[in-house]
């Protein structure tokens, strides 16, 4: 099983690699020191699980994260980084990494993440738990309700598409798009759409499913 760790200072990188290498002995564990080299390596080996620090050289936050996803949709991102605050939690899971590690945290801690995330878990430290105020949407939540079209909506939500996007590419209008976000946050028992696309992706929503 391939595994990429990526992160530019050596040493960080290099307990991160022993870590991921006790939660998947038999893992091949590839190293990046930015994003160029996590490009490169996702091109040559295709890793199942990719553990990122959101901050390395050319990584652009965010941005590189939905490059990451759109690219290799099949890959589970675990991200690493320094900031710990909710919202930086939240538009990590918004645009599809399937955890979220603070790079304060204890090491064993990254090992559970590891764990729930290879077992199609979402990771987030429960610190930050409080942060999201009653949590993640319910277990009852889910998407059986949803029409063809909501689900296509659904799909570019867990891509980071604003509104206009997704109704560009689904030929709707603006209007339209709105009234099928409101009936997935409905469905899936969300305030919003971050707490959408977290749950949908606790549902296997938009990981090849």
């Amino acid at each position: 099983m391939n595994v990429l760790v990526a992160d530019d200072h050596p040493l960080v990188r290099d307990a991160l690699c022993r870590t991921m290498l006790r939660a998947e002995a038999l893992a091949i564990v590839h190293e990046a020191q930015d994003f160029a080299g996590v490009q490169a390596q996702c091109a040559a080996i295709s890793p199942v699980l990719a553990l990122i620090d959101l901050n390395m050289p050319g990584m652009i936050g965010l941005t590189g994260l939905r490059w990451l996803r759109s690219n290799f949709p099949a890959m589970a991102m675990i991200v690493a980084s320094g900031q710990e605050d909710a919202p930086t939690i939240r538009a990590v899971l918004a645009v599809g990494a399937r955890g979220f590690f603070p790079k304060s945290a204890a090491p064993e801690l990254l090992l559970q993440a590891i764990r729930l995330v290879q077992a199609g878990g979402i990771y987030v430290p429960a610190g930050a738990l409080a942060d999201f105020q009653d949590g993640l949407p319910p277990a009852k939540a889910d998407t059986a309700g949803l029409t063809p079209r909501q689900l296509d909506v659904l799909q570019g939500l867990l891509r980071g598409l604003p509104n206009k996007l997704i109704a560009r590419e689904l030929g709707l209008t603006d209007g339209t798009v709105k009234i099928h976000i409101a009936a997935i946050l409905r469905a899936l028992q969300a305030r919003n759409r971050t707490e959408a696309v977290v749950r949908a992706r606790e549902l296997g929503v938009g990981d090849g499913s």
